[in-house]
C-alpha cells in the first residue's frame, strides 16, 4: 500500500486521477489541494459524496512531503516546474499531468509554452511515461512527465508504422479532433456552451504546444521522418479524441501488411486495440477506459496509409495514463484499478 495525493484536484484531469486511485486496491489517497478551491471534496465534486472525507486546501509543501510517497501534479504548465524540484528532493516520487517536463529543452520550451523553464535540472532527467513505447525507463524514474493527450493518441498510432517505413515517409498529416474536457474546467468565452454546442471549429492551426511533442517522440523511432504537420479540433462534446493520420510515401504498402505489423507490434499491451481491417475507432467504444483503438485504411495506390485512433482525454489521455504509470513505476500489475 502505498500513500499518494493529488496537487489541482479542482481540475478535470485531477477529479478523474482521484476517481480511478479511489478503486485502486493498492493505494490510498492521503492529501488533495488546489490554489483556487478549499472544503471538502464532496462540496466541489458532488459525485463524490459519500466516497470519500478527504478535505482540499491550498498546497503545502510540507504537508504533502509528510503524507505522501508519490504525487500525482495535475496543475496548468508553469505551476509544476515550481513544485517538483521541492517533492524530488524530499524523496517523494512525481507524475507530472502538465507540459512542464515533456520537452527536452528549455528553448524549445520556451518556444512553445511562452515562459522560461525554470527547472533545466530535472527536465533532462524526466521520463516521458507513454508505458507502450517506455515502460523500463519508467520504471527507474523518479520524475516521470505523462504525455498530453493530442500526443498519445498519435504516438501510439504513428510509432508502429515509422519503426518501420520512417524512412519512405514523405509527409504525415495529423487531423485531430477532441472534446471540449481537453481544454480544462475554466470559464473561458470559448468553451462557453452557446459557443461549443452544434459548433465545430479548429484551432491553433499548425502551432499548437502539442506538435513538437509528436515530433520529438517520432524523432527518437526514426531520425529521417519528415515534419508532421498537426491541426486540432474542437469537438462539441464532453470528451474523448479522435485523430485521422494521413501518411504519404515512397514506396507501396498493402493493408494487410500494416495490420500485421500492428499486431505484432502491440500484441502484448493491454490497453491498445488494433481493430481488424474495415473497422474503424469510434469514440463511444473509448470514452471511460484507458483503451486506445486503432484502425487503418490503405489508398488504391498503395501510396498512402490512413491511420485512425481514439482515447477518452481524461483517461488514457490524462489520469488513466498517469495511473498506469504508477503502477508500472511500484510494480505493480499494469491494469491494476484501469480495468
Amino acid at each position: 500500500m502505498i500513500k499518494v495525493g493529488i496537487v489541482g484536484i479542482s481540475g478535470y484531469s485531477g477529479e478523474a486521477t482521484l476517481e480511478l486511485l479511489l478503486k485502486h486496491p493498492l493505494v490510498r489517497v492521503t492529501y488533495v489541494s488546489a490554489n483556487n478551491t478549499k472544503g471538502k471534496i464532496s462540496e466541489f465534486w458532488p459525485q463524490l459524496a459519500g466516497k470519500t472525507d478527504l478535505v482540499c486546501d491550498k498546497f503545502d509543501i510540507k504537508k504533502a512531503v509528510e503524507q505522501c510517497n508519490l504525487i500525482f501534479l495535475a496543475v496548468p504548465h508553469t505551476v509544476s516546474m515550481e513544485i517538483t524540484p521541492k517533492l524530488l528532493d524530499a524523496g517523494v516520487l512525481v507524475i507530472d499531468l502538465s507540459g512542464d517536463y515533456r520537452l527536452n529543452s528549455a528553448t524549445e520550451y520556451k518556444m512553445w509554452y511562452g515562459a522560461d523553464h525554470m527547472d533545466s535540472k530535472n527536465l533532462g532527467k524526466a521520463v516521458y511515461g507513454l508505458p507502450e513505447l517506455h515502460r523500463e525507463k519508467i520504471k527507474k524514474s523518479k520524475l516521470i512527465a505523462n504525455p498530453g493527450c493530442y500526443p498519445t493518441a498519435a504516438l501510439l498510432a504513428l510509432a508502429p508504422f515509422v519503426s518501420v517505413y520512417g524512412e519512405s515517409t514523405e509527409l504525415i498529416i495529423i487531423d485531430a479532433k477532441s472534446g471540449v474536457s481537453g481544454a480544462g474546467r475554466k470559464a473561458t468565452f470559448a468553451f462557453n456552451f452557446c459557443e461549443v454546442n452544434e459548433n465545430f471549429k479548429a484551432y491553433k492551426v499548425l502551432n499548437h504546444q502539442h506538435a513538437p511533442e509528436i515530433n520529438l517522440y517520432l524523432s527518437k523511432i526514426s531520425r529521417k521522418l519528415p515534419k508532421v504537420h498537426f491541426v486540432p479540433h474542437l469537438l462539441p462534446v464532453n470528451r474523448g479524441i479522435l485523430e485521422t493520420i494521413y501518411i504519404h510515401l515512397g514506396q507501396k504498402v498493402t493493408l494487410n501488411i500494416v495490420y500485421d505489423l500492428y499486431k505484432r507490434f502491440y500484441k502484448t499491451e493491454p490497453f491498445v486495440r488494433v481493430l481488424p481491417p474495415g473497422q474503424q475507432p469510434e469514440l463511444k467504444n473509448v470514452v471511460g477506459t484507458n483503451i486506445c483503438d486503432i484502425g487503418f485504411a490503405v489508398s488504391s495506390d498503395k501510396n498512402m496509409v490512413v491511420i485512425t485512433s481514439a482515447i477518452d482525454n481524461l483517461i488514457k489521455g490524462a489520469a488513466g495514463q498517469a495511473v498506469q504509470n504508477m503502477n508500472i513505476k511500484c510494480g505493480f500489475k499494469e491494469t491494476t484499478g484501469l480495468e
